[in-house]
This record gives C-alpha cells, sequence and structure tokens, in this order.
C-alpha cells in the first residue's frame, strides 16, 4: 500500500510551479477566440497574493468564498487564491438578479463575495479588479486544507436556494485524483482536457479542479460556442472534455464536423440530462465507442453510473452501470422493484457510512434506512442492472443541462401584480432538450402580455430559467388543499 500522503489544492499547485514553472497550466479562450496562456508559476503567484489580500478581509479556515464572474483568468486565480487560505469556494452566476442573488447569498452566508455586483449589502465585496493585488507579496503562503473547499449553488425544490456543501477536505493524492472513474476514462497526468462549461455549475468547476490536480494542460471557454469548441480540439490537440446535452448536439450540427480532426480525442464524457439517442450514436461515430461515455450523477456526488459506447450500443438510452455505487429502484412504498420497472432511483457510494454531502438551506436529502440517497429521480434497471432514466427528476426541468426548479420560477412570477396563479413546466423543445414554459392565470381585467411577465422574470432570475413560453388560463388544476396537479396541466407549449 501506498504511504503517500495526500497534498492540498494550494500545495499541489506550488508544487506544479516548482516542477513546470513555465509551462501553461490553463489557456482561458475568450468567445471571440483570443487566447491567454497562464503558466504554473503565474497561477501560484497570482493566488498567492490574492489568499493575502482576502486575509485582510478575514478570510481563514472555514470561511466560504463566492466567486460570482464569468470563466476568466481571475476566477480561477480567485478559486486557488481561496483554498490557499483554506476557505470553501461556492461559484456564484454573475449576471444574478438582485432578488435571486440576494436570496442564495442569504443562505450561504459568506465571508467574502468576488465580483462585479453591485448593491450587496449580505457580506463584503471584492471587486474583480482587486485580484490584481498588486501591493501583495507572491512569495508562498502557509499550507491549509479547506474543510470543506467545494460548495455548489442550486434551487430547491420548494423555490428556495439550497447549498451543496462536498463534506471532503480539499486535499488529494497526485497520480490518484481522478479516482477509478478517471481510469475508466482513461484520464492521466499530462492530457489537454478542454473546459467549455461554466465554472459556476459543478460540470465546469469539479472538471477544472480535478485537471489541475491531476496536472492536465485545461483549455478554458469563456463561454461554449460549438464551433470554436471544434476548433480548439483540433488546435491544442484535445484528449478529453465533459459537456452536456445541448453542447454535443451543437457541435453534432456543425455542418464539417465530420471533416474535423477529432483524432486527439482519447474520452469524451457525456453528463447533465438525457441523451437523445442520435446524438450518442453521432459522437459514437464521430469518435469511436471506446472513446465516448455516457454518465449519471448529481452535484451532490451520491454516487454514479457511467457507460462506454461499446456497453452503450449493447443498452441504447442508458445512463450507464453503477460505478463503485450501488443503486436501488423503488416503489412509493419503499420496496425494491425488479428489473424493468420504474421507480425512484436510490444510490449509495459502495462502503459508504454518511452521505459525502450536506444542503446549506434546506432539509438533507431524502435516505432510506441503509443510507441510499434519492435525489428525486425517476428510472429503472434493466437485467445487466444498467440505468436508464424515465424522468429526471419529477418536477425538475434541465433546458441545455441547467437544472431549473419550477417554483423558483413560479415564486418569480406570483410576484406580478397582474398574477392570480401559475405553474411552470418543461417542454419538450429540439433545441434546449426542454424548455421553460409558464401557465398563468390572471387576475379579472389584467392587461399583463407574455413580454411583461417575461420581462418581469428577467428583473428576479437568472435568464435561463426565464420562460421562453407562455400560456393563459383561466384557472389552474388544484386539490382542495391547495396541491397543483401537474400531471393535470396540458401544457400547448405555443
Amino acid at each position: 500500500m501506498s504511504d503517500v500522503k495526500p497534498v492540498s489544492y494550494g500545495r499541489r499547485l506550488s508544487q506544479m510551479a516548482a516542477e513546470r514553472p513555465e509551462d501553461s497550466a490553463f489557456i482561458f479562450v475568450a468567445q471571440d477566440g483570443t487566447e491567454h496562456d497562464v503558466s504554473w508559476r503565474e497561477l501560484d503567484q497570482a493566488s498567492n497574493r490574492v489568499t493575502r489580500l482576502l486575509e485582510d478581509h478575514a478570510v481563514g479556515l472555514g470561511s466560504t468564498v463566492v466567486t460570482a464572474m464569468p470563466n476568466s483568468v481571475a476566477h480561477v486565480v480567485a478559486m486557488y487564491g481561496a483554498w490557499k487560505a483554506g476557505a470553501c469556494v461556492l461559484p456564484l452566476r454573475w449576471d444574478l438578479p438582485e432578488w435571486e442573488r440576494e436570496r442564495v447569498l442569504e443562505v450561504a452566508r459568506p465571508t467574502v463575495v468576488i465580483g462585479d455586483w453591485e448593491g450587496v449589502t449580505s457580506a463584503p465585496m471584492l471587486h474583480s479588479s482587486v485580484l490584481e493585488a498588486s501591493g501583495y507579496s507572491s512569495d508562498p503562503v502557509p499550507d491549509r486544507v479547506p474543510r470543506p473547499a467545494k460548495a455548489i449553488a442550486t434551487s430547491g425544490s420548494t423555490g428556495t436556494p439550497k447549498i451543496i456543501v462536498l463534506r471532503g477536505p480539499g486535499e488529494s493524492i497526485p497520480g490518484e485524483s481522478q479516482g477509478a472513474a478517471g481510469q475508466f476514462l482513461g484520464h492521466h497526468d499530462g492530457q489537454v482536457q478542454l473546459v467549455p462549461a461554466p465554472l459556476y455549475h459543478a460540470n465546469g468547476f469539479y472538471v477544472l479542479q480535478f485537471g489541475l490536480f491531476g496536472a492536465q494542460k485545461i483549455i478554458l471557454m469563456e463561454r461554449f460556442v460549438a464551433d470554436l469548441a471544434l476548433q480548439l480540439i483540433e488546435r491544442h490537440r484535445v484528449n478529453t472534455f465533459c459537456g452536456v446535452t445541448i453542447m454535443f448536439q451543437r457541435m453534432a450540427r456543425e455542418p464539417d464536423v465530420e471533416k474535423r480532426d477529432l483524432s486527439s480525442l482519447e474520452s469524451v464524457l457525456h453528463g447533465g440530462a438525457p441523451l437523445p439517442e442520435w446524438v450518442a450514436r453521432k459522437w459514437i461515430e464521430l469518435v469511436g465507442p471506446s472513446h465516448f461515455f455516457v454518465s449519471y450523477g448529481s452535484s451532490e456526488n451520491a454516487g454514479i453510473a457511467m457507460a462506454n459506447g461499446v456497453q452503450w450500443l449493447e443498452h441504447p438510452g442508458t445512463v450507464g452501470h453503477p460505478f463503485n455505487t450501488e443503486a436501488l429502484v423503488v416503489d412509493d412504498d419503499g420496496k425494491e422493484l425488479p428489473p424493468g420497472e420504474v421507480g425512484e432511483v436510490y444510490l449509495r457510494w459502495i462502503g459508504q457510512t454518511e452521505t459525502s454531502f450536506e444542503y446549506s438551506g434546506q432539509v438533507q436529502a431524502k435516505r432510506n434506512a441503509e443510507g441510499f440517497s434519492s435525489l428525486g429521480d425517476l428510472g429503472w434497471l434493466d437485467e445487466d442492472g444498467f440505468l436508464f432514466l424515465a424522468d429526471r427528476r419529477t418536477d425538475m426541468i434541465i433546458t441545455g443541462g441547467a437544472n431549473v426548479y419550477p417554483a423558483e420560477v413560479e415564486a418569480a412570477l406570483s410576484e406580478h401584480g397582474d398574477v392570480v396563479d401559475c405553474a411552470v413546466v418543461g417542454v419538450p423543445d429540439p433545441e434546449w432538450g426542454s424548455r421553460v414554459h409558464a401557465i398563468v392565470q390572471l387576475r379579472s381585467g389584467a392587461t399583463a402580455t407574455a413580454d411583461d411577465l417575461r420581462a418581469h422574470c428577467r428583473q428576479r432570475v437568472a435568464p435561463y430559467k426565464v420562460p421562453k413560453t407562455f400560456e393563459f388560463t383561466e384557472l389552474l388544476p388544484r386539490s382542495a388543499a391547495g396541491k397543483l396537479r401537474r400531471s393535470a396541466l396540458g401544457a400547448s407549449g405555443s
């Protein structure tokens, strides 16, 4: 057995800066294609300066630092500066409207927010320009292990923001940070990894951190653009990337995708939403079945399922086979169902004694007596144990790979004076997978239009949560107890 001890995220960065000072840690690619190459030494020294800046604002072990910036060099520097200070990093969308961001900050209670928001009163605000921290030393800082190190924000099923806090400390063993899942994907030190996802999303946040710890060269996109992503794969001989459905779909629809040189790709991983079969088959055709992977998981890291393209072709539509994970599918009474029958999906890491996460701002995840966690997804297992999803959470909408809880949008809509009642549902959409659709009951004599309500929502929720379509009804179907009967909603999708 290896006696190599875990190394903190900050110490690992300093090790890489000492070993490969001039090599690229990551290349930031702006939306217009402009590239900014950041060496290991530059990232290490810049993050040391930010650590000292944060320490002057009372950030230390046990603190939470919110990074509210677009994908950028500054965002990565801020993350590492916070980890070196011993803080937990919580990335948030930079474009959250005031109504939504204040609700999230009330739950998160950060020590400091780094970004360019105006009017924040719930926490000290450091504008991104101060990250240059020119007055601070870039000398090494004391080694600290954040406990916890990472958190992700999402909306609760009640519409109340929640923070998913990963329990583990901010450390790992070099060469082993990718774990068994990384080995299954063929990940190894020295690979070039494209990160097309935003850093406020678990996909981008986790992949960036694991990749840098694993000595990979990261190509970080400011914002995903299909043609640019394909260009970067060719230009930098990218070996691996992880994306969501709409990314794979848009890249597959590029008119010259078959002519692109994708031969450097050793693995491409899909996650985040059900994948249409045509998209999976297209990517298997483009990169080969042994280089294509699908997965099922969550920001909570409650367990995972994975499959490669060979397995997917044998089980079309699967989201994977439980990987170092036990999976149960149960009925409404908690009784385990046989293969092929749809029920609620429960996961548990093999050997797990407690959940790997906790929530701030909402009750803990649903768990059974054996310690399996449910995140509300419905699905079934086939005879070979491969998992299929019947519904990705009973109410939640996944649009373009992003999660939207109807209750949150309904809460924003209900603030409009003309709205008596409303319901938000997902409507099948050829591009987005599902689009956010609002069914609204207006007060008698109201004059509000769909455009009025859309503008109202834009002031309260992030752009991707704003309903794309509306319909108006005289009465929404509710039970005597006032519970909305979503199954009775006949959304027209107009």
